[in-house]
């Protein structure tokens, strides 16, 4: 389990027993940890977390999963119910067409090396990056789909070469084969933990309650012509 470094944990200690304010967002180290902050500022391979109770960190970005707006849309106990077994085919079919989009030939060989639905992979870069192989998110995503420098490195691909195509939709897709045997048949739930980390997917038992995440979610159901809404209550 990842552990804070030693001027970290008296911060972490004062940040808990403080009350926090309803806009934050949460940061997911590798190994688990999830952290409150009340903002943050990417710079290069280091990321200043401004803390809720005053002061601030710097931490490697290579240590961080994930960066998630804390922005509620419905309370928890009504998602903890909505994830479902998916329509739509996780896995490779025995006939799947090459996407019709950039890069869809790369995406293509990538998804079937992992056994997942192209189709799929292409929605996700398209949410991810919009196809951009250089797109950089304020949070650090790198890519195509928009991984992590930690998580990419989980995978076997590091931070230099996020920005190769392939090497990227490698890592990629390799991370959503083990989500998909993490949380078998459940694509809301795989792509709930892509968005915002497994780690808040298992603290809620279900989809987090975050908006982001929630609209990620619809977003690539849409794109894959699926008309009804995932995360409603069964």
């Amino acid at each position: 389990m990842w552990r804070p470094p030693t001027k970290l944990v008296v911060t972490v200690v004062a940040l808990v027993a403080t009350s926090l304010p309803s806009a934050a967002e949460l940061v997911v180290f590798s190994g688990g940890h999830v952290l409150k902050v009340a903002g943050f500022e990417v710079a290069g391979d280091r990321v200043e977390l401004r803390l809720a109770g005053g002061g601030a960190v710097r931490v490697s970005l290579s240590t961080v999963e994930r960066i998630v707006d804390d922005e509620i849309e419905a309370p928890a106990e009504v998602l903890e119910e909505a994830a479902s077994p998916s329509p739509v085919s996780i896995g490779f079919g025995e006939v799947e067409p090459v996407p019709g989009t950039p890069y869809g030939d790369l995406i293509f060989a990538a998804a079937k090396r992992e056994k997942l639905n192209p189709a799929l992979v292409a929605a996700m870069v398209r949410h991810e990056s919009a196809f951009d192989p250089g797109a950089v998110s304020v949070k650090g995503a790198r890519g195509l789909m928009q991984l992590m420098p930690a998580t990419a490195q989980r995978f076997g691909v590091p931070a230099s070469e996020l920005f190769n195509p392939e090497r990227n939709l490698q890592a990629g897709t390799k991370y959503l084969r083990w989500l998909a045997g993490r949380f078998p048949e459940d694509l809301p739930r795989i792509l709930a933990a892509y968005n915002a980390g497994e780690a808040n997917v298992a603290r809620y038992d279900g989809v987090p309650p975050f908006r982001e995440t929630r609209g990620y979610i619809r977003r690539i159901y849409g794109t894959l012509g699926i008309d009804e809404d995932p995360l409603a209550a069964k």
